[in-house]
């Protein structure tokens, strides 16, 4: 089967400083991604650099979309060949747009 390639864009991040001030613990390393920030998935698989915990999140959608499927939800989205997605961090979600590019 001819797999196709899947781009993962960082569409918006988001920082609930309320949250952070109140629940977390200080911290050295925070999420580095940044709006506009892309990847490129081959055969399905996580691309080099990207947060291995927001490849949970989405993993299931790119192998998906790689693999020539999509419509998830039945039509959710404008492109049905793509998602838009957030990544598992409740004090600086990220959300990504993944769409198939072949």
């Amino acid at each position: 089967m001819n797999e196709k390639r899947v781009r993962i864009t960082a569409i918006r991040t988001v920082i609930h400083s309320d949250l952070i001030a109140i629940y977390e613990n200080p911290i050295e390393h925070t999420c580095s991604i940044r709006e506009g920030d892309s990847w490129i998935s081959q055969n399905g698989e996580r691309p080099e650099g990207l947060c291995k915990e927001a490849w949970k999140t989405m993993q299931e959608y790119v192998k998906a979309l790689a693999e020539g499927k999509g419509n998830f939800f039945d039509g959710w989205m404008v492109n049905p060949y793509s998602a838009m997605l957030s990544c598992n961090d409740g004090f600086r979600p990220v959300s990504f747009y993944i769409e198939t590019i072949d």
